[in-house]
């Protein structure tokens, strides 16, 4: 070898040298080719957040559209027949009870009365003169001037007349009443609710022309469905607060419910009868019942272990001697604002997954990022009825 060659190739056989001492150090012997990651920071296993189901006492609202309305309704109808000739109320005024809503066209009526007190003095005429008829028959039998038969007929003649007036007077007292008939009266206080007739209407007697809310108690009214009827809250207490003015409020019980449901919406009617009724909750007002259900047991989980499988409602479960997860299927009861309340599918000490859904599927290994407790049990805010 060339003297000028040796040193170049010193330089080269010890940057080789120190080559091979760098890789021995970084990489021993006997460690393994490649080295596993911890499992929470392995891409194939997700992390996810679990609880762990537990039955509790879970208690629901149910909240409910109606309005308010008297507890009592009277229909007003004439009591005789005629043509209407004045209408002096209309619909919403509030009226006393012998206030005159209208009045009839009194010809009839009047001619009747001046019949009846014409034959009642026509009447008293006969009376007066078979009380001189009688007086004179009774002096003259008393000296004996008159027979027997003259004086009883003079006594039956006044008694005749007598009764004949005691008729005059019951006919005008008959005749002043229809007259009356002609002035419709409420009989009640109340308000105006509807009314079916026009000045110069002919109207029957006995056919309603008004309906009035009597003054009194009144009702907030709900029309609810039937499911709602077959479990009916636990109490029967109703919190009722005016829809424009939740300041507004009152306490009621309910105080009739209809054994019918209508046709039209698939409903039932509740009336609840209202302790105190504010002076805002004017007939007609919408207002907003406030009902608890009686307290019983379920699991709740919050909203976001929710998942949608197979088009149904589904949870993952957490097998934690696997590690692994798998779905399955859960009924719904109610739905809150921030959890669900199930009806069946997660038996109360199983681990249920509540963050990390997103990322799982069937038999998936999963690490878990903390371990939370229960949630506990709140009321289902998920109420059904409305108007």
């Amino acid at each position: 070898m060339s003297p000028r060659l040796r040193p170049v190739l010193t330089a080269t056989a010890l940057t080789a040298a120190l080559s091979a001492l760098l890789v021995t150090a970084a990489f021993p012997a006997d460690a393994p080719a490649t080295s596993a990651l911890p499992e929470a920071e392995d891409p194939s296993v997700a992390l996810v957040r679990v609880v762990t189901a537990t039955e509790g006492p879970v208690t629901s609202d149910v909240v409910l559209t109606g309005d308010i309305q008297a507890q009592a309704q009277t229909n007003v109808a004439f009591r005789t027949n005629g043509k209407v000739a004045e209408r002096r109320v209309e619909v919403g005024d509030h009226v006393t009870a012998d206030q005159v809503l209208a009045v009839l066209e009194p010809l009839t009526q009047r001619a009747n009365l001046d019949n009846a007190r014409a034959a009642l003095v026509s009447a008293e005429a006969q009376l007066t003169q078979a009380k001189v008829t009688f007086e004179r028959q009774k002096q003259l039998i008393n000296g004996g001037y008159t027979t027997r038969p003259s004086y009883d007929n003079a006594e039956q003649q006044l008694r005749t007349s007598q009764a004949a007036v005691d008729s005059a007077e019951a006919a005008l007292g008959t005749a002043e009443e229809q007259l009356s008939y002609t002035e419709l009266r409420a009989g009640v206080s109340g308000i105006v609710l509807s009314r079916t007739f026009e000045v110069g209407q002919v109207v029957q007697a006995g056919q309603a022309v008004m309906v009035l809310a009597q003054d009194g108690p009144r009702d907030a009214v709900f029309n609810v469905y039937e499911a709602l009827t077959a479990h009916p809250p636990g109490d029967k207490t109703i919190h009722v607060t005016l829809q424009s003015d939740p300041a507004a409020a009152a306490t009621g019980h309910v105080r009739e419910i209809s054994p019918t449901v209508d046709a039209a919406s698939g409903t039932v009617r509740v009336k609840v009868g209202l302790e105190a009724t504010p002076p805002a909750m004017s007939l007609g007002a919408v207002v907003i019942g406030r009902g608890r259900f009686a307290s019983r047991e379920a699991v709740v989980l919050p909203w976001s272990a929710l998942y949608r499988f197979d088009n149904r409602p589904a949870v993952w479960i957490y097998d934690s001697a696997a590690g692994t997860v798998s779905i399955r299927g859960v009924e719904i009861d109610r739905y809150g604002f921030d959890n669900i309340v199930l009806k069946g599918g997660v038996r109360s000490g199983e681990t249920v997954v509540v963050a990390g859904i997103q990322f799982l599927r069937p038999g998936q290994h999963v690490a878990l990022a903390a371990q939370d407790a229960a949630p506990e049990p709140t009321k289902s805010a998920a109420g059904e009825g409305g108007r």
